[in-house]
């Protein structure tokens, strides 16, 4: 990426595309090595490895409620320096802060209150680095923008990675300072180079206010999302909610589907998806420009039919090779969907005033739909076996499809209304 350039203040397109992929390459460098190394903290406590998940787990629980609501609170937020920096500017080094305390708790105790602040704090600023992208670049262009985000927070799983092989067993609590470090290198960027009271959406929410009068409470945006006649949002998230399900259950699921139903070991069951990983990355930015070219949401159905065709073709060739093949061309459909699903949802939003409740209800859709989708396709393993799980992962997915053709269904009706939002 080419060095972002800063004019009078006013940071470029390309510019703001960096400075949001820094910030969130930090905040999931310190999420991944969360995932990675806390674990092994809390069976120094607890052997029960329900207790280890459900710990684990917790964070995106936390998240579900704090993300809406700082989303809404920066979007009523008014300041010289925007309505979302003051709080990056203080969440992050907060959250790099508690995140080196986790090595040092010495009681189970002592390190569930240190996780559960860390989530606390680190969960309020995920949305809104994000909602930098609509707040500084136009509807068409957010795609790629989203794009190059993603392909820079999907980095952070090799930088934990990395961090866990060479330096954990030598330096099992100064490992965690290098995440930490990243994430304060980050911060002093942001804050040096970002006003995001110079935006396009700030200037047009502070027009809105002031033609309209107080913002928006967060309760107010789901009263009005759920009455509101034109369904196109709601059928949004629930395509989200769905397609967010089969994604996570893909996933989650792979190891136990690799030793039941391929007679694979842990650690080579483990590894199926690594070269999907690569896959992923490799089609995020020709989704973002099939999104500008073809549509969003023709991009997003298309990408969703390649994920379900995949996956069921994975049930017919049931060997380790084949399952690596579908899991790549897989994953390459799903990226279609991630990187133009919150876009469209972006261009929905009625009004520059909610754009970051909007990132959040995005997020709590996603995560809904990552903690419901790998226990519905457990519960169906349960009864039906291994050896058909990837075709119920697929069927999941394809009622996102049937949905989102509902919604492809509305958005032809209300092309030709000039004052309707389009996001195709």
């Amino acid at each position: 990426m080419a060095e972002p350039k800063v004019r009078d203040g006013t940071v470029s397109e390309r510019g703001i595309t960096f400075f949001v992929a820094l910030a969130l390459f930090a905040q999931e460098s310190t999420w991944n090595f969360y995932d990675n190394q806390v674990p092994a903290l809390l069976r120094e406590h607890v052997s029960s490895a329900a207790v280890v998940g459900l710990l684990m787990g917790s964070d995106n629980l936390v998240g579900m409620f704090v993300q809406p609501w700082i989303g809404n609170r920066s979007d009523n937020t008014r300041t010289r320096w925007g309505r979302r920096m003051p709080y990056i500017a203080v969440g992050m080094p907060l959250a790099a802060l508690i995140f080196l305390l986790l090595p040092w708790a010495t009681s189970l105790a002592a390190l569930v209150a240190v996780m559960f602040l860390y989530a606390l704090v680190a969960n309020s600023t995920r949305p809104l680095a994000e909602s930098l992208v609509p707040d500084f670049i136009a509807p068409e262009r957010r795609s790629r923008a989203t794009a190059a985000v993603k392909i820079a927070t999907s980095l952070t799983i090799i930088v934990a990675s990395l961090i866990s092989l060479l330096v954990v067993d030598e330096h099992p609590k100064g490992a965690f300072v290098i995440p930490a470090v990243i994430m304060l290198v980050a911060t002093a960027v942001l804050v040096a180079k970002v006003r995001d009271s110079r935006s396009p959406g700030y200037q047009a929410a502070v027009a809105e206010a002031r033609a309209d009068g107080a913002g928006r409470k967060t309760r107010q945006v789901f009263g009005e999302l759920a009455r509101d006649p034109d369904r196109r949002r709601l059928l949004l998230l629930l395509t989200v909610l769905l397609f967010g399900g089969a994604w996570f259950a893909s996933r989650s699921l792979i190891t136990p589907y690799g030793m039941q139903a391929l007679g694979l070991t842990r650690g080579e069951a483990g590894g199926l998806t690594l070269p999907s990983g690569v896959a992923y990355l490799l089609a995020c930015y020709p989704a973002a420009l099939a999104a500008e070219r073809f549509g969003r949401l023709r991009t997003m159905a298309a990408g969703m039919v390649v994920f379900v065709v995949a996956l069921a073709a994975g049930t017919v060739v049931q060997t380790a090779t084949g399952t690596v093949v579908v899991f790549c061309v897989a994953a390459a459909g799903a990226a279609a969907f991630t990187i133009n699903a919150i876009v469209a949802l972006w261009n929905l939003a009625p009004s520059s005033q909610v754009v970051g409740t909007y990132t959040g209800l995005y997020a709590v859709t996603w995560y809904l739909g990552g903690f419901g989708g790998p226990a519905l396709i457990g519960a169906v393993v349960d009864l039906t076996g291994w050896a058909g799980m990837l075709l119920d992962i697929a069927v999941l997915a394809a009622l996102a499809i049937a949905v989102i053709a509902r919604l492809q269904h509305l958005e032809r009706r209300t092309e030709a209304i000039p004052s309707e939002q389009e996001i195709m």
